[in-house]
């Protein structure tokens, strides 16, 4: 079972940036698609950005043009640059992965999708 383990998170001030990581066992990101969720208090979890095997990428609209999810398959790290953070950003980030056989697979932020998830990072902006 792939393990993914986030770090980054922690206290920011409203337009801040912050980078999170999350790393993977070697070659995970040869065989899986890659995304950011999160999960604010008393809300469900949704997904942010999810990046696919063929470098392709979708975000959520809230944080497009804002949000930057890249990896790094040297370091087997996959990397999210927040950017002009947003007290509604406050929540919990989690890391995600699914199984990707096919390299043209599309992009997809259903929650339902991913089956591997890390143990999360908070993520706090304060105004």
């Amino acid at each position: 079972q792939l393990q993914l383990v986030e770090s980054g998170g922690g206290s920011v001030q409203t337009g801040d940036s912050r980078r999170l990581s999350c790393e993977a066992a070697a070659n995970a990101y040869s065989k899986h698609c890659m995304a950011w969720f999160r999960q604010a208090p008393g809300k469900e979890r949704e997904g942010v950005a999810t990046l696919n095997r063929d470098g392709g990428t979708k975000y959520m609209d809230s944080v497009k043009g804002r949000f930057t999810i890249s990896q790094d398959n040297d370091k087997n790290t996959l990397y999210l640059q927040m950017n002009n953070l947003q007290p509604e950003d406050t929540a919990v980030y989690y890391c995600a992965a699914r199984e990707c056989p096919f390299y043209g697979a599309a992009p997809s932020l259903l929650t339902v999708r991913y089956k591997i998830w890390g143990q999360g990072t908070q993520v706090t902006v304060s105004s």
